[in-house]
């Protein structure tokens, strides 16, 4: 069974995408075990049935010395033999020094899988790749603090990541090449998952690094509620009861997982034929536009045309409602003036209540800010057409909490891609989005309707504004 199969059905069996890092600290380690590999083997013992690999990332083991190295043996012995292996050894040399490194990594530790560092160019990473059944992650994108002063180096706008999974995908094929990202930078990941979109990610950052594991999930999982492996290290094994946090995670990253696939045949359905109705009756253009954010874009959604169209109107509010199901709301708000007739078809699809915020306030009459009626405390769930960097939301999001309505999600047909995601996060808020501007115009050249060129230009769009 080659890596890729064997992950998978582990996957399936413990019903789970949780990897535990196996990185010991001695002084750390609790005092009731003997040594490293009595703690080790404990923590396996404790997760074996929770998790879909583990990973020992080698300098830990190399830093104890021989004995270190002998633990490290030892432990990946006791790891039972239907669980993956993955050595996070980072190796990167010449051809002659990577053969070498393969051979440890493969042959000696018996790994089913190893990172690997694309510094020095493909014959740095083809003896890894030579080795038939076993996996290679490629560092791409990292999860430490000083990652993008390198990795979002740009060349003719083309961020270094980029083009380490361009020419990563050429080497080898998605089933034994993957990618290590790190969970600290989600809109990067949801970047790296449009250009991978069959590839498996090793995703570390979660936990002790301060990953955010939903934003995380929601950017990286491919249509089949796999391709992500969540690593926590520290997180697992320094917690009070290593089986009981593995298991927490563990079901944390399924409830995602789960609303990630619920409906989402039916999802794929509505949203499809959405895209397709939208271009027909002209709500996507293409040519040079100024947005509200004041950037420049090739393409233009005008949204407010859908309430001269309302069969596409109804299509519109039934995959908003697809997202909602999944939310606890007391009331919708709609913003004005594009989102008002979206958040009306919305309120009848649900027969939920709904208000909005005045773009004006007026001098007579009531004066409110506010239309609708509503209380305080209630959970509001803000709606609007599209977003592109999220700056107008947050206007929206202060007023409304003004009034002492809370906030934490907001829903839009088209996410452009432009750092909503972390605007909306700073403000203590979620992101949830029908399609992004990239899956809309994939679907369009698809389905014949645009050229590849427009789709060019707006992923060259994308790149230079994410």
């Amino acid at each position: 069974m080659d890596f890729i199969e064997k992950l998978k059905t582990t996957i399936r069996r413990n019903d789970s995408l949780l990897c535990v890092g196996l990185d010991p600290y001695p002084d750390r380690i609790p005092t009731t075990y003997d040594n490293v590999l009595a703690f080790n083997t404990a923590i396996i013992e404790a997760t074996t049935d929770l998790v879909c690999a583990y990973k020992p990332n080698y300098a830990f083991y190399e830093a104890l010395g021989v004995e270190g190295l002998r633990c490290l043996q030892e432990t990946i012995e006791r790891i039972p033999a239907g669980v993956p292996v993955i050595l996070d050894a980072k190796r990167g040399d010449i051809g002659s020094t990577a053969t070498a490194y393969a051979h440890a990594a493969f042959d000696v530790w018996k790994a089913d899988a190893v990172t690997v560092n694309p510094y020095l160019g493909r014959d740095a990473v083809q003896p890894f790749i030579d080795h038939q059944g076993h996996g290679v992650f490629v560092l791409c994108h990292t999860s430490n603090a000083s990652a993008p002063e390198v990795q979002t180096w740009r060349q003719r706008g083309v961020p270094l990541y980029e083009h380490i999974i361009d020419l990563a995908t050429s080497w080898a094929e998605p089933k034994q090449l993957g990618f290590v990202v790190g969970a600290t930078y989600p809109s990067v990941l949801r970047d790296i998952r449009r250009k991978a979109p069959h590839s498996w990610f090793l995703v570390p950052g979660i936990g002790a690094q301060g990953g955010d594991l939903e934003a995380v999930l929601k950017a990286g999982l491919r249509t089949d509620g796999m391709g992500l492996i969540i690593n926590s290290s520290r997180g697992i094994l320094y917690a009070q009861d290593p089986r009981e946090a593995a298991d927490d995670l563990r079901q944390r990253i399924n409830r995602v997982r789960d609303l990630h696939s619920l409906g989402s045949s039916e999802r794929h359905g509505v949203t499809g034929e959405l895209i397709e109705a939208l271009f027909d009756i002209g709500c996507v253009r293409f040519g040079d536009f100024l947005l509200h954010s004041g950037k420049r874009s090739p393409v233009y959604i005008d949204l407010r045309r859908l309430a001269s169209y309302p069969r596409v109107l109804d299509q519109t509010a039934r995959a908003y409602a697809l997202l909602l199901r999944s939310l606890r709301f007391n009331r919708i708000a709609a913003i004005p003036y594009a989102a008002l007739p979206i958040g009306t078809a919305v309120s009848l699809t649900l027969d939920v209540p709904l208000i909005y915020p005045r773009k004006e306030v007026k001098r007579h009459g009531t004066k409110r800010a506010i239309e609708g009626e509503y209380e305080a405390g209630e959970q509001i769930v803000l709606l609007d057409d599209l977003i592109t960097d999220g700056g107008s939301k947050l206007e929206v999001i202060e007023s409304l909490r003004q009034e002492g309505l809370t906030v934490e999600d907001v829903v839009v047909l088209i996410d452009r891609e432009g750092g909503g995601v972390e605007q909306l996060q700073s403000a203590g808020c979620r992101l949830l989005a029908v399609f992004t501007l990239s899956e809309m115009m994939q679907h369009l050249a698809h389905s014949g309707r645009i050229e590849s060129g427009q789709v060019s230009d707006v992923e060259a769009y994308l790149r230079a504004n994410t």
